[in-house]
């Protein structure tokens, strides 16, 4: 026997000795029991500290700070501050963005080098404005929105009040539920998306770091695969959505709903959704919250109560630098904004035009184009139209009604200013051209002018969406 063992063995007694090893397996017990909120599936592998309430602070990205805002841009900013006077205001431009990357994510910060280098490297704006958005929720928590986003309702009315705000770190919306068109090729992948132009986040939030991390892969994976450098690279409309914007955003979320829960969440959790519903610390509100007055998702108008924001989409400019899948005579299928007769429609006509002549073609095109120009005068006249009725109606005094005597009975109740009716007009669609002109572009088939008795071969005329009251531009977050 060693030295070592006989010290022991004197030491403590042999009754104490043989029960060792049953102590020892009671206390590995017990770790394990009071900690396998550890080690269990769903929302408590993920368990981190987060704070009891949403930061007072309010973000948005631009050119240039708010005191360089146009007037269109800064009456959008005051809607922020009026309702919201306990909340911080912020704005980070072209000029500071970089300043604050490094500050947070740099040697002194976070130290992740691979993200400051990638967005030292981008040259895209959109891919640029939605990083920034993520890596300032992260750090900082509270509300982003878009600069084109008005405020309608404030902040603190956000969170309906049967759920807890302790119980949530991020707040979102949905923006487009239209999931009968998921197999189409290219609506598909943007038929169910939730809203990232408004959203409210408490810091330190795993999904933006998730969402982070994505993006930094997928643009080093294009880079790769286009033998280009970060900043050289080309991205489309659809990478621009699937890469950085709401289907990304969408795709994250999902992952990390399914990933805090143990179990795989689909769409169908959130189609057609009437009230919000929590998800593990994800609250997520209904289509009208965010994105009201869309003409599709059954969106309802701004007057709703459940309208919190109201998108005006003025910023939204970017994709002229991204392109969409345009079709030469039929242009884009957005256009529709998810009506599904003019979608079945342009299928219909956009696979019919491969079936003429080179002849044909030409021709149709040369009437897009035609349309194309009306189209773009009458859009530039009502934009001018509803920017000076903006204009006028910001002018005008406001009404003060002044106190209000009590009412006795069968008195009639005293009038009360109503707020004006919303100002987006839906969107004048071109006439098309005149009947002698189509003659004179289109073979008689095409026209419709083919001898009576037989049927009109070749595509129809492009097909005109008619959109709700409230209609918007599609698809462009």
């Amino acid at each position: 026997m060693s030295p070592t063992k006989s010290t022991f063995g004197n030491r403590v007694p042999k009754q104490v000795q043989r029960c060792l090893p049953l102590y020892i397996a009671f206390i590995i017990f017990i770790l394990l029991i009071t900690n396998l909120d550890l080690l269990g599936s769903g929302a408590s592998h993920v368990k981190r500290d987060v704070p009891a309430h949403f930061p007072k602070k309010i973000w948005q990205t631009w050119k240039v700070d708010a005191l360089a805002f146009e007037e269109r841009d800064l009456t959008r900013a005051r809607t922020w501050t009026a309702k919201n006077p306990g909340h911080r205001y912020e704005v980070l431009t072209d000029n500071n963005d970089m300043y604050y990357v490094e500050q947070h994510f740099g040697p002194e910060g976070i130290n992740r080098p691979d993200i400051v280098d990638m967005y030292r490297s981008l040259s895209a704006r959109i891919i640029k404005a939605d990083l920034l958005r993520y890596l300032v929720m992260y750090v900082e928590g509270g509300v982003y929105a878009d600069i084109d986003v008005e405020n309608l309702k404030p902040i603190d009315r956000w969170i309906p009040k049967r759920f807890e705000e302790s119980d949530l770190d991020i707040v979102i919306g949905i923006e487009v539920d239209q999931p009968e068109f998921s197999s189409h090729p290219i609506l598909g992948q943007k038929s169910r998306s939730f809203c990232q132009w408004t959203f409210m986040c408490k810091p330190g939030n795993p999904l933006m770091m998730r969402l982070v991390d994505g993006i930094l892969s997928w643009l080093n994976e294009i880079a790769k695969k286009e033998g280009k450098p970060i900043s050289e690279i080309t991205l489309d409309f659809d990478d621009v959505l699937t890469g950085t914007g709401p289907s990304a955003f969408t795709i994250a979320t999902l992952a990390e709903m399914s990933m805090r829960e143990g179990r795989k969440i689909e769409w169908d959790t959130f189609h057609n959704l009437d009230e919000a519903v929590l998800v593990s610390g994800i609250l997520v509100l209904n289509v009208e919250a965010f994105a009201a007055g869309q003409g599709h998702s059954d969106s309802g108008n701004h007057n709703s109560r459940f309208a919190l924001v109201k998108h005006r989409y003025h910023a939204s400019g970017w994709p002229s630098s991204h392109p969409r899948h345009t079709h030469p005579a039929y242009g884009e299928v957005e256009k529709c904004n998810w009506n599904a007769e003019c979608v079945a429609m342009w299928d219909v006509n956009t696979a019919a035009y491969e079936s003429l002549s080179e002849e044909d073609k030409a021709k149709m095109i040369e009437i897009k184009k035609a349309n194309d120009i009306i189209e773009k005068e009458k859009a530039d006249q009502q934009a001018r139209f509803l920017e000076m009725l903006e204009k006028q109606e910001a002018e005008k005094p406001k009404f003060d009604a002044g106190p209000q005597l009590p009412l006795k009975g069968g008195d009639q109740a005293p009038l009360v200013a109503a707020d004006p009716a919303p100002l987006d007009a839906a969107p004048v669609a071109a006439p098309p051209l005149p009947e002698a002109a189509l003659a004179a572009l289109l073979p008689a088939e095409v026209v419709g002018g083919k001898p009576e008795g037989e049927q009109p071969a070749g595509p129809v005329p492009r097909p005109k969406a008619a959109p709700a009251r409230d209609a918007a531009p599609v698809l462009e977050g």
